[in-house]
């Protein structure tokens, strides 16, 4: 893995405007990525995690520029190794530039055209693009069929003759269709069987491998994000609240956010005890957060300084940064298991 970043995220912000009445009146800002920083270097994969609504999804569509950023700079490291801030581009000038990062959706039925086949489904980047066309683009194709494990000869099948698992194959053959150097795989597993979910995730190692891909993984199971990370960033309504190598996190968290999507994790070992910590109330409202620190109402650990001043994430261990007033003070409790290779 380079130490060289593919990708430098700064300052990111993304808000939906609130309106109301008649004349559809702004009064408010939904703050759904409120100052986010993230770093992923080439062929590396950073997990992303949170609950639902944490804002996820929306650092990865703005990322990729689906979703135009409010605010901040989206460093993106193109062909030539010439830097791009995709926050600032022009559409014409995201044309050139979106073949090289793509996204593994998280629905592999509904992200399909059902009255595609599969040569046009995996084609139609090429073509956009302007990459291949007739013969060159069918043979790409069904390269990239065998690359996934499918076989080439379904070519001119639909979406509806494949399995959950073989149409997220279909799904990752598109966002390779390209030769991206960035993927953005949003929860690509989550609507899979647990054997089929290991089987897309060693193919996404795989090719990760061949094709010096660099992936932004986003997902709510913890287990799912050790598997495949080597860096791992928790979200928190907007915002990140703790960044750290993954053996750091899982096992020596500093975040109270963290420690508790931790003890949600299922272990193996019937013989293992451990307690979990159930989170009082729902995740704030981002279009009304609280002040302070946002983890303060659901925090067992909270203070007084924790519901009047917003902490800084800082680096309290080297490669470790979290935003909690007392990181250091506090002994979180981490994933049961031993660190891997250890």
């Amino acid at each position: 893995m380079s130490a060289q970043p593919i990708l430098k995220v700064e300052g990111l912000k993304k808000y939906f405007p609130v309106e109301k009445g008649f004349l559809r009146r702004v009064v408010g800002q939904v703050k759904a990525v409120d100052d986010v920083n993230l770093e992923i270097a080439a062929g590396e994969t950073l997990g992303l995690v949170g609950e639902s609504g944490s804002g996820k999804t929306t650092v990865g569509r703005c990322i990729l520029r689906a979703l135009k950023p409010t605010q901040g700079s989206i460093q993106f490291q193109i062909a030539e190794n010439r830097i791009v801030d995709m926050a600032q581009l022009s559409d014409r000038e995201l044309r050139a530039v979106r073949p090289q990062a793509n996204m593994i959706f998280q629905d592999p039925f509904y992200s399909l055209d059902p009255r595609w086949t599969i040569l046009d489904i995996v084609g139609e980047p090429l073509k956009l693009a302007n990459l291949a066309k007739g013969k060159e683009l069918e043979d790409r194709v069904a390269y990239l069929m065998e690359v996934v494990g499918l076989e080439a000869k379904h070519l001119r099948r639909y979406p509806h003759a494949f399995s959950g698992g073989q149409r997220q194959r279909i799904g990752v053959a598109r966002a390779l269709a390209t030769n991206p150097r960035l993927i953005v795989a949003d929860e690509p597993v989550s609507a899979l069987d647990v054997s089929t979910q290991a089987q897309i995730l060693n193919l996404l190692q795989d090719l990760q491998r061949e094709f010096a891909l660099s992936y932004l993984f986003i997902a709510h199971d913890l287990s799912v994000v050790e598997h495949i990370s080597d860096r791992v960033a928790v979200m928190y309504v907007g915002k990140i609240v703790e960044v750290a190598k993954r053996d750091q996190l899982f096992f020596f968290p500093k975040h109270p956010y963290t420690e508790a999507l931790l003890s949600a994790v299922p272990t193996p070992d019937p013989d293992v005890e451990k307690e979990r910590i159930i989170l009082p109330g729902e995740i704030a409202n981002p279009a009304d957060p609280p002040s302070g620190c946002y983890f303060h109402p659901r925090c067992r650990y909270v203070k007084a300084i924790c519901r009047d001043e917003e902490p800084p994430l800082r680096e309290v261990s080297p490669g470790q940064w979290t935003s909690c007033h007392f990181a250091e003070e506090l002994s979180l409790a981490g994933a049961p298991q031993q660190p891997h290779g250890a």
